[in-house]
C-alpha cells in the first residue's frame, strides 16, 4: 500500500507491507536515493515474510523531486509527523523498530528515544564523510539507549565495520554485522537483509 502523509515540510510517501504480528519496522532512505533502494527493498521482503509490518518512508524532499536533502532537523520533523499519523491510525502494532539506510539511519538514531522505539536498525551508517574521520557522527550512535544493530559494508568509505564497532564498544546492547560491499550495499543486498533479519528475530528482545 502506498499513501501520502502530510508533514510540516510537505507530503511524505509511505509504502506499507506485512501483517505486524511480529511488530512494526519503519525505514527511512538515504540522501542519494529513495525507499526503493535495493537493501531497503530486500529487507522489507524479508521482514514482512517474518511477520513484521514494514513502513518505508520517502521524505518530503524526495517526493517533491528535489535532489538535495534538507538539514537534519527538517528530516526529523517530517519523520516524526509520519510516525504521529501512523500511531494515530493504529498502524504501529507491537514492538516499534526504527531504521533506515545512511541518512535515514541517522534520523532513526536521533529520534529513537522520543518515539519510544524498542530498537534501531541501521544499514550503512555514515559514521563520517569519506576521508574526514574528524567529522564524526559517533554521538548519534552512542546516544541510542535501546538495542541497536549496524549492518555495514566491509569497504564503506563512510566508516568500516571495525570503526563502527569501536564507537559502539561501550554500548552493551549493540551489534555490528559486516557484509561484502561498499556504502551502497548493492553488492549483496540480500545478505545485508538477512543479517538485519537475524538481529530482528534472534537478538532483539521480544
Amino acid at each position: 500500500m502506498s499513501e501520502l502523509i502530510e508533514t510540516p515540510h510537505g507530503p511524505a510517501r509511505v509504502l506499507s507491507t506485512g501483517d505486524g504480528s511480529a511488530g512494526t519496522l519503519v525505514l527511512g532512505h538515504g540522501a542519494g536515493g529513495g525507499a526503493e533502494a535495493p537493501d531497503l527493498a530486500a529487507l522489507t521482503a524479508e521482514a514482512a515474510g517474518a511477520g513484521w509490518l514494514v513502513h518505508r518512508v520517502d521524505q518530503p524532499w524526495r517526493v517533491a523531486g528535489k535532489r538535495i536533502a534538507p538539514a537534519p532537523p527538517r528530516l526529523d520533523e517530517a519523520w516524526g509527523a509520519v510516525l504521529d499519523r501512523l500511531r494515530l491510525t493504529d498502524r504501529l502494532p507491537g514492538r516499534l523498530v526504527l531504521g533506515g539506510r545512511s541518512a535515514g539511519a541517522r534520523v532513526a538514531c536521533r529520534t529513537s528515544a522520543v518515539e519510544g522505539a524498542a530498537g534501531v536498525l541501521a544499514l550503512a551508517f555514515p559514521l563520517h564523510p569519506p576521508g574526514r574521520p574528524e567529522k564524526t557522527r559517533a554521538p548519534e550512535l552512542i546516544g541510542v539507549g535501546v538495542p541497536i544493530v549496524v549492518v555495514q559494508g566491509e569497504t564503506d568509505a563512510f566508516g568500516r565495520p571495525e570503526d563502527v564497532a569501536a564507537v559502539l564498544s561501550g554500548h552493551g546492547l549493540a551489534s555490528v554485522y559486516a557484509v561484502p560491499g561498499d556504502h551502497s550495499l548493492r553488492k549483496n543486498p540480500g545478505l545485508a537483509a538477512a543479517a538485519a533479519l537475524s538481529w530482528l528475530t534472534e537478538v532483539l528482545p521480544a
